[in-house]
């Protein structure tokens, strides 16, 4: 690897964490000179899901696939922020993973630092994924590995609350209709909407719907329509419709702020379903709405597996037998259900809601999505995000209007 690569990809790890959700020198034991071929049975794999331990449906899996290829599988599941660290700086030593499953807005980073290797060039076939998942994974024309599945937000909702308000929940189509929604809910003593606009990722990843769904570009902070998005949540929170907590949620706490029963709609997503169905109050989905109606897009969250550049070429051929393994039809559908994932093709999609007709929302949902780093932004989403936050918070906290702090954002962005 030549000097200026290596300059890149360690300018690449600086920029590669702040683009990691948490709403992700080597291991010696997770990877080294096994993954460059001193040991042409064993296939090293990292993935962002270290909550599976061994015996687990998901390392079950990898064993399968590697028995099915003809070689052993070594797996070592990271945080999502610790893996996509360790993948660049193993790219820097020489010492790349065989596979690497990594979260989506990352792709483009460690493509653009020379990590990873075009489905060109490793024959990973994507022929079935819908373009809109597919497309969190490509950088300059090029497609860099194949989504394990997605997840997204919506707007949950709690019937008793709605009910209570007279508010019918086909009626809630476009902005309009869903703050007077918020309106009637809070003269019945209810408390209207919940979301997270924490000044981090977290923050941005929850306002992109409705700033979407305006119609503005992430190119153009300081439009008209980018202005309309986030001067919407002031005006919630001005009337009392959203809590001034929102400034400091997490998705976490703004779930249990929801949880509470008192709030008519939450903004989360498909992770909170397991908890939705504990909470003890009958609950719906609907698509976040566009500001004129029909579905804003929500972004896209979930894993691409991808294979990194290595020395050895030869390898490729074991490492896509791997990768189509673990993102066939079925094992799609299986991995899926466990990470409470929408399937990125249709074909399984389709199984899922009938298996489980409470996901047809999210696979709407899912399939108006669209990725942070998609329209070619790449490694310039990152600032864009950094400065997104900051004027959310900025407008949301009172010190400086929407259109100022989104202005402030423009400039700080170009």
């Amino acid at each position: 690897m030549n000097r200026s690569t290596r300059r890149h990809l360690t300018a690449a790890v600086l920029t590669v964490v702040a683009v990691t959700t948490g709403a992700t020198a080597c291991s010696s034991g997770s990877g080294s000179s096994s993954a460059q071929g001193a040991d042409s049975k064993t296939y090293t794999v990292w993935d962002p899901y270290p909550q599976f331990a061994k015996g687990s449906a998901w390392t079950n899996l990898l064993d399968k696939c590697g028995t099915q290829a003809g070689v052993k599988v070594k797996r070592t599941g990271f945080d999502t922020s610790d893996l996509t660290n360790k993948a660049l700086l193993a790219a820097q030593q020489g010492n790349s993973a065989d596979v690497l499953i990594v979260d989506n807005p990352v792709v483009s980073t460690l493509a653009e630092a020379g990590v990873l290797t075009t489905t060109d060039d490793n024959k990973l076939d994507t022929s079935k994924v819908d373009p809109n998942l597919l497309a969190a994974g490509q950088s300059g024309g090029k497609t860099y590995g194949t989504p394990i599945g997605a997840n997204t937000l919506a707007l949950y909702y709690n019937k008793a609350v709605l009910k209570k308000a007279g508010v019918d929940i086909a009626s809630v189509k476009d902005w309009t209709s869903l703050t007077a929604a918020l309106a009637k809910v809070k003269g019945a003593g209810k408390k209207g909407i919940t979301f997270s606009a924490i000044g981090t990722e977290e923050g941005s990843f929850q306002f992109l719907p409705w700033y979407w769904g305006s119609g503005a570009k992430l190119t153009a902070l300081d439009s008209d329509q980018a202005v309309s998005a986030l001067s919407l949540w002031k005006n919630w929170l001005d009337k009392g419709y959203a809590p001034n907590s929102v400034i400091n949620n997490t998705q976490t706490t703004s779930w249990q702020e929801f949880a509470s029963g008192d709030y008519a709609f939450a903004e989360n997503g498909t992770w909170q379903l397991a908890n939705a169905d504990k909470a003890g109050f009958e609950y719906g989905v609907i698509p976040v709405p566009a500001a004129t109606g029909g579905s804003a897009a929500a972004p896209t969250g979930g894993e691409f597996v991808t294979m990194p550049v290595q020395d050895d070429t030869g390898r490729y051929a074991t490492s896509q037998k791997l990768v189509s393994c673990l993102t066939n039809s079925q094992n799609l559908l299986d991995t899926d259900t466990t990470l409470s994932y929408v399937a990125p093709t249709s074909e399984v999609q389709d199984k899922q809601v009938a298996a489980n007709a409470e996901l047809k929302p999210w696979v709407d949902a899912v399939k108006a999505a669209k990725g942070r780093t998609s329209d070619d932004l790449g490694t310039k989403y990152p600032k864009i995000s950094e400065q997104m936050w900051k004027a959310v918070q900025s407008a949301l906290s009172g010190s400086a209007s929407p259109k100022d702090a989104l202005g402030s954002a423009q400039s700080a962005v170009k």
